[in-house]
Formats: C-alpha cells, structure tokens, sequence
C-alpha cells in the first residue's frame, strides 16, 4: 500500500474541513481504526478559531478544552511525542476552572492537526472539495481542486465522505443603504476594529443582536470609545433581555446560548437595565429595546444616525461541494442525533455524515429545552458517540 499514490489509494473516509469538528471527526476515525483517511482543507491551521477569533475570550472553561484534547488515543499520542512547552502542556498548566482566549484553543488544533499525518493513515489533500460522487461502486468520488476559478481537479474514492465544512457571519436587510457594514468577524477583533474606525472624527456603530458575539462586540466599542477613539458612539439594538448560562445541579441550564464567563461578567455589571444609566458604558452607548415586529421601524429611526453596523445576528452553513448520487443531484437532511444524512424520500444515504458548527448534535436538557451543541468539547463527545456507528 506504500506505492500506491494518494489518488490510487482507496480510503475508508475523506474528510472536508480542518477546524476543530475536523480534526475531531479524523481523531475518532482513526480511534476506531478506519484508515487511510483523505483529509481535504485549504489551509490546515486551525479553521476559523485561528483565522479569526484568536483575539477572542473564550466562553469556555480550560478544564472543557483539555476534554476535547484528551478525547481520544490519536491525540493523547501526538500529545505525548511533541516537545514541550507546547499548545497542550499550555492549556493543561492553566487554572482549569478558568477560561482562556481562543488562540488557545486554535495553537492546540494547529498542534494536533499537523500530528496527525501519513504516518498514523492520514493524507492531507490542499484545497477544496468541488464534488462528490455516490457511484455504481458503492463508494464516493471526490473531486478535489484549488481555491478559486479554473479547476484542475484531482479525484479520490472513498467509503466515506464527511463534511466538517463551518459557517460563517449572517446579515440581515437593512433599511438604510447609506451605511458602511463592519463585518461580525473583524468586529470581533480589537486591533482589526481599531483601524476600522476613524479616531479623529465623529463615528456611531449600531451593534445588533444579544449574543455573546454581539456582547463582545459592545465590549470591543466601548474599550475603543473609553481609549483612543473619544468620538466614538454605540447605538446597541436587542430584541430580548441579556440570557445568561446558569450552573445546575449536574448540568448547565441555557449551555449554548446564554452568556458565559468574562463577558457575562461585563454585561452584568454594565448592560442591565438597572446598572447600565449609571455605568461608565452609558457615556458611549445608547440601547435601543425592539422587537420582530418593530425592527424594521426602530432602524429607520435610528440607523440614519449612524455611520457603521455591526450585525450579531447569528451564522450559516460555508458552501458544500455539489453531491450527486449517479446522474442525479443529491438533496440531503441532516440527522442531528446519528450524524447521517437522509434523502428527500427518508432513506438514508449511504455512507455521507456530518459534523460541528454546521452540522451540530441536538440536545435536550433535563427540563426539555432543545438546543444544538456547539464546542470543541461537545464536538468530541457527540462524535465519540456515534462514529462508532458509522458506516459506509
């Protein structure tokens, strides 16, 4: 198996996307002994934490990451051949009850990803996956090229195809055009914000949306309007009262999609409704309450004063390849309890399954509140569960 080259070679599974859900789904694989592996990503250096939101505070205790980075033999094996110091011995020298920036987070994928390589069954493929193919063979045909235009694309047969692809920032329609737009993910990045907003002359952000994204993004505003941006002003829109986390007897009530450490802090002490006329953040920012059904006339209101928009509003699904089974396109339903997809018709298709922010696991807690599970940790855990029960 040696000769053979990375086209010739038959995988048990191609894997598109090297982010956190990535490199976990290729982790379980070879836990479960299903190799070789094609692993397809453009860049192999951390997905989005590492491209975006290394400047971000994680919402997520140390002690979760080391679960995410222990999860697994493949991982504690790289974890014990690399030198130290290195992104794990890091992390597990912290206060574990803590929580961390996401250039933590993103150092260990790094780590872990450039660990797992052909010597363990895995074959790194740069670019991007363009299509992939159910054939006669019982097996997928991926097509595999650069990013961008002009493809001269490579092929690849495999039992399995999974797709770890991401998302990225939504926006939503605007009723004022003359507005400039500051994309979610520079938002997130002080030092990126920072230049994108004029120091020496009058400049209001709307900042829309309630989430730990939006929060974060308020805090970012106001650390600037506080420093060196003195003619800054924040026009904050939000639909809903803050929601926090709370701690459970045994588990978290609102675990992924209340506000958690540092920045749950900050809105606390500064953004409710009792604190925030008497906060040092009131000199800078201006709440707006709306609701659904008002939005569009708050904003015609108040977005006419404004000179940029920050939109917190949430994220969606980064482009699949084009799936086809034989001749025919492939419309597909994601099972968020197995991992697997199914077809227009209920039946399962073969050999096709999916993972991490686009594809998360659905979870209920114990007083029947349903939420998706997003996080390396959960990441890891919900795919401990079911790849065990994947096939081709």
């Amino acid at each position: 198996m040696g000769s053979l080259s990375k086209n010739d070679r038959k995988y048990e599974a191609v894997v598109i996307g090297a982010g956190p859900a990535g490199l976990a789904v290729v982790g379980n694989l070879l836990e479960q002994k299903k190799a070789p592996i094609l692993w397809v990503d453009d860049k192999f250096h951390g997905g989005r934490l590492d491209e975006y939101y290394r400047e971000v505070p994680s919402n997520t205790k140390v002690n979760r990451f080391m679960s995410y980075a222990e999860g697994v033999s493949p991982f504690q094996e790289v974890e014990k051949d690399a030198k130290a110091p290195n992104a794990y011995t890091f992390l597990k020298n912290l206060d574990q009850d803590k929580t961390c920036h996401i250039a933590q987070a993103a150092d260990l994928v790094i780590m872990l990803t450039k660990g797992l390589n052909e010597s363990k069954g895995v074959y790194k493929q740069l670019g991007r996956a363009k299509s992939a193919t159910w054939t006669e063979s019982n097996n997928w045909r991926v097509a595999v090229g650069p990013d961008g235009k002009g493809w001269t694309s490579e092929s690849f047969n495999a039992n399995m195809l999974v797709l770890c692809t991401g998302s990225h920032p939504i926006t939503g329609p605007l009723p004022v055009t003359d507005i400039k737009e500051i994309g979610l993910d520079p938002a997130l990045n002080p030092p990126l914000l920072s230049n994108l907003i004029p120091k020496d002359t009058p400049a209001t952000i709307a900042v829309i949306g309630a989430s730990h994204s939006a929060i974060l993004v308020l805090r970012n505003l106001y650390n600037l309007a506080s420093t060196g941006h003195s003619h800054l002003r924040i026009k904050w829109f939000t639909r809903h009262p803050l929601r926090y986390a709370e701690e459970r007897e045994g588990w978290i009530f609102r675990d992924n999609t209340g506000l958690k450490g540092d920045v749950a802090v900050w809105a606390k002490e500064n953004l409710e409704e009792a604190v925030l006329p008497s906060s040092e953040v009131s000199k800078y920012l201006e709440k707006v309450s709306t609701t659904r059904e008002k939005e569009q006339d708050d904003y015609k209101k108040h977005l006419p004063a404004c000179t940029h928009v920050v939109q917190a509003i949430g994220f969606t699904k980064n482009e699949v390849p084009l799936l086809t089974r034989g001749e025919k396109s492939l419309q597909t339903d994601f099972d968020p309890l197995t991992g697997g997809f199914a077809d227009k018709e209920g039946k399962e298709v073969r050999g096709l399954y999916g993972a991490g922010i686009s594809w998360p696991n659905r979870v209920t807690d114990p007083e029947g509140n349903v939420e998706y599970a997003v996080g390396l940790a959960k990441f890891m855990s919900f795919l401990k569960d079911v790849v065990p029960k994947w096939k081709s």
